[in-house]
């Protein structure tokens, strides 16, 4: 999608982080603004000091990003595309550092999530750190042959590291997710033409509700391809769903499974509906 150069665009980290590219990929026109996590890029949007924010929202090895959802039920912005990116995570040290100089790696936990058993092959320690550019930075800051970060190769060029090894992520497709998020909502008009959509909800805490709901959804044709939960953070043991599914939520069906849904749940948000692009 390509935007007026006035566009502001959030993202969570700095140059070179993963969001930061897909986002020059998505809006290469874009005002891009870096925010030091996802809360804050996504309130930018909300509050109006930018008009979109570019997030992660799954990653196809290590799973969603936890924060993302929470923000999706909590907020108030809508996904207007999703865009996936081909991930390859770089190991990268000082000058002088070498394979056999490591001993503590930095990353963001999904990063080293998605390199495990790399890791676990050569016995190294691991450092959490906010996003993959920063450990890269971090690194750099440091000047430590014992440490490195697992980042795009982007961050070597940027911050003067040596790539020790690439392409170290177990999953050869490894790909995340990035949603783009702005305020407002899309017309039916321009939903028609889009095939997935995202859902959350809420049911009463009674025997059997949680079922209808889902079999609501399949009666009226639509496929699940996720269905998952998560706390809800201010009430004890009690949960929200999320739902991807295959379809157009402003078809005849679509509004039909919203309205007979409204009869089961006691919340239920409309979260975005999409293509699914490949970011090249």
């Amino acid at each position: 999608m390509e935007s007026e150069k006035t566009s502001k665009i959030a993202y969570s980290g700095i140059e070179g982080a993963f969001a930061n590219i897909a986002a020059k990929k998505i809006f290469p026109n874009g005002n891009l603004v870096s925010f030091l996590d996802f809360t804050s890029a996504y309130k930018a949007v909300e509050n109006g000091e930018c008009d979109y924010a570019v997030l992660p929202i799954e990653n196809s090895f290590a799973g969603e990003v936890t924060q993302v959802s929470d923000l999706m039920f909590t907020g108030s912005l809508f996904i207007k595309e999703v865009w996936e990116l081909t991930i390859h995570q770089n190991l990268l040290g000082t000058e002088d550092s070498s394979i056999d100089s490591i001993k503590t790696v930095i990353s963001h936990p999904q990063a080293l999530e998605q390199c495990t058993s790399f890791i676990n092959e050569h016995g190294w320690k691991i450092q959490i750190e906010s996003n993959t550019a920063r450990a890269a930075k971090k690194v750099s800051e440091l000047n430590d042959k014992s440490i490195a970060a697992i980042a795009s190769k982007e961050t070597a060029e940027l911050y003067g590291l040596e790539i020790l090894a690439s392409n170290i992520n177990e999953n050869e497709n490894n790909t995340t997710r990035f949603a783009v998020f702005t305020k407002d909502e899309k017309s039916e008009t321009e939903k028609k033409s889009d095939d997935t959509f995202i859902m959350m909800f809420t049911v009463k805490n009674k025997s059997g509700m949680l079922a209808k709901a889902i079999n609501v959804i399949g009666d009226n044709d639509f496929n699940m391809s996720e269905l998952r939960s998560r706390p809800l953070r201010k009430q004890a043991w009690e949960y929200y769903f999320f739902v991807e599914a295959q379809g157009s939520v402003c078809s005849v069906q679509g509004r039909k499974m919203i309205k007979d849904l409204q009869e089961q749940c006691e919340m239920l948000k409309i979260v975005g509906s999409y293509k699914i692009q490949a970011i090249n």
